[in-house]
């Protein structure tokens, strides 16, 4: 066999695995469309094999996998391109080319859906929990609110500060993320199964500059924060990407999953972190439902908290231009592609589960 016939059988061979991929890929998809009852047998039966297995392998690297990938991945394209305009690669070297893209673009659509696209589908926190959401009125969001800020008042004298007023997270994220998650497991069933240790990104500014807190990597199968951000946005952050490796895609889900690890999970920074990040949510709603009640209710926040929401202003001040706007845009356009009609909005839809649990729970009647 020549060289060119060995090369045309290698190219034909790319093809059909594409081929393949692509078409997995799309099945799988409008399966878990069509019909939610396959959606959550995956997200339950398969998805978390993947997780057990894949997800564990790549948390055994102490930096994000998903990370190193994107700089190599960055890299192959200068390389590729310098030679294209070089002259080094044309005509059949340039076909070459867009055929290993086109291989490597099946590739990661059909890992997005098997490690993903598919969970999005699935039965809801909400359903299999029994918290189920509902209107309710301005008064109970004005107890919720009032709790959370009593609840905030407590921890405020239990959790250590910087020099410059904002809390300081004095102990491991990664692995107290993972024992929250797994202690509120006990609770909640559905949360079982392994959690790979969440990762800080070694150059955190690639989220910031997106407005980004943490990132699930569907590719790798890893829980990825930004550590660049204020200490005590990073547990409730850790929470919430550990969700979606139990297959919780939707984002308000996540976040009351997160809320809920970090006020349950017996650690004063931690607890700290939910409540707060929870309050802020709350209270949005609430300067929309009534703003006189907000006052009332902002008034009674400790100083050494506002020092926290201060800092935390600053912080993202520094990234708000065009790449935050572009990515704010995707993301939404992402989150409504994917069922969750109220795009990035989706993400204080929070408010609707803690309202719900405390009303459960007889915090507020």
């Amino acid at each position: 066999m020549t060289e060119e016939s060995r090369t045309m059988k290698k190219n034909r061979i790319k093809l059909a695995i594409s081929a393949a991929l692509w078409m997995a890929a799309l099945i799988l998809s409008g399966a878990a469309r069509l019909t939610g009852t396959f959606a959550q047998w995956y997200s339950t039966h398969i998805y978390p094999l993947w997780v057990g297995s894949v997800g564990r392998l790549m948390g055994y690297c102490p930096v994000s996998v998903s990370e190193m990938l994107l700089y190599l991945l960055l890299l192959g394209a200068v390389v590729w391109t310098a030679g294209r305009i070089s002259g080094k690669i044309a005509g059949r070297g340039l076909y070459h080319g867009f055929l290993n893209l086109f291989l490597l673009a099946a590739v990661l659509c059909f890992l997005y859906v098997v490690n993903c696209g598919i969970n999005y589908h699935r039965e809801s926190f909400s359903d299999s929990s029994g918290i189920q959401t509902g209107e309710y009125s301005a008064k109970e969001l004005e107890a919720v609110c009032i709790w959370l800020t009593e609840e905030l008042a407590d921890y405020n004298g239990k959790i250590e500060r910087n020099e410059d007023g904002g809390m300081r997270l004095d102990l491991p994220a990664e692995e107290n993320a993972v024992k929250a998650m797994e202690r509120l497991a006990q609770e909640y069933p559905e949360l079982n199964g392994y959690f790979p240790r969440p990762k800080e990104l070694v150059n955190s500014c690639i989220l910031s500059v997106q407005n980004l807190t943490g990132v699930y990597s569907p590719f790798t199968i890893e829980a990825n924060f930004n550590g660049d951000v204020q200490d005590y946005v990073i547990p409730f952050t850790a929470c919430h990407e550990l969700s979606h490796l139990r297959g919780f895609m939707q984002e308000q889900e996540a976040n009351f999953i997160a809320f809920l690890a970090c006020v349950t999970s017996g650690q004063e920074a931690f607890a700290y972190s939910g409540y707060l990040s929870g309050w802020i949510q709350c209270m949005n709603v609430l300067y929309k439902a009534d703003y006189d009640t907000w006052m009332e209710v902002r008034s009674r926040l400790a100083p050494e908290i506002e020092a926290d929401l201060k800092l935390n202003r600053e912080f993202w001040a520094k990234y708000d231009g065009t790449i935050a706007e572009v990515s704010n845009k995707v993301n939404d356009t992402y989150l409504k592609a994917n069922g969750q009609k109220d795009g990035v909005k989706s993400y204080n839809r929070m408010v609707d589960l803690i309202v719900a649990y405390c009303k459960s729970e007889g915090i507020v009647r």
